[in-house]
């Protein structure tokens, strides 16, 4: 993934987590907030407390694939930041996937289809 198109800083996550909205789900929670970039920004979050490092950075690959698969059904102009649950590391992939286009419709991030 692009270095232009995620979120890296300390201050951005800082300021999605207690100006966004937010849903969760059973293997993940997803915070939102519009951005003025016209684009969509992504930042993935796995605590330590899900594993060791090979564990972690499965959760993260999972999440980014996840996300890279749905880019085309999302709304464009926001920030969304991807936080793994312990489930997502062994949840199937069908369940992770429907899992995160129902938080994301929930939270009004994808396109309405006419």
């Amino acid at each position: 993934m692009k270095r232009a198109v995620t979120l890296k800083k300390n201050h951005e996550f800082r300021r999605l987590y207690s100006r966004g909205a937010s849903a969760a789900g059973y293997g993940l929670v997803i915070y939102c907030r519009k951005n003025r970039l016209g684009r969509n920004r992504l930042g993935i979050t796995v605590s330590t407390k899900i594993g060791h490092a090979v564990v972690r950075n499965r959760a993260r690959r999972r999440l980014r694939e996840t996300f890279r698969l749905n880019a085309d059904q999302l709304r464009q102009g926001y920030d969304i930041i991807l936080v793994a649950r312990h489930r997502a590391v062994d949840m199937p992939w069908k369940d992770l996937n429907a899992s995160f286009l129902k938080l994301s419709k929930k939270l009004g991030l994808l396109e309405e289809v006419s």
